[in-house]
């Protein structure tokens, strides 16, 4: 058996670690755009966030599967230097998916229902300061 080999920090396993990030966050940011797409339509927030999940998950799926396939070779074939780099690009790939699919709709929830980091008036939600409770405070 080969013994694995461990490599010092690099500039290849820095590409690979920014690579892997620039994936992930950028379809965060597609999600988190395409909710935003839907409040400014006024969808409600479980309905954006429902749709969003649904409607994105089938892009990324292919993003990943595509990159993943595209690496096999190389993970196989590359060499000591790139077959490790490559099972822990297809690994964090795998799991990052896994996470952004349970994880990105969740997030923007907390930031919209927990944090109010956004306002978020959807067709059945009224404005608290236009509820019934606010108008019999003005009288």
């Amino acid at each position: 058996m080969n013994k694995p080999v461990i490599l010092p920090p690099s500039s290849v396993r820095a590409i690979f670690c920014f690579s892997l990030i620039g994936v992930i966050v950028s379809h965060v940011i597609v999600l988190f755009d395409f909710i935003e797409e839907m409040h400014e339509k006024g969808a409600a927030l479980e309905l954006a966030l429902l749709d969003a999940g649904i409607v994105r998950l089938r892009p990324v799926l292919i993003t990943v599967g595509a990159t993943i396939l595209a690496l096999f070779p190389l993970a196989m074939h590359g060499g000591p230097l790139w077959q490790p780099l490559c099972y822990a690009q297809i690994g964090g790939l795998g799991v990052a998916t896994f996470h952004y699919t349970t994880a990105g709709a969740m997030l923007y929830s907390i930031f919209v229902l927990d944090l109010k980091g956004v306002k978020w008036e959807g067709p059945n939600e009224t404005p608290k300061s236009e509820g019934p409770a606010a108008r019999d405070e003005v009288h």
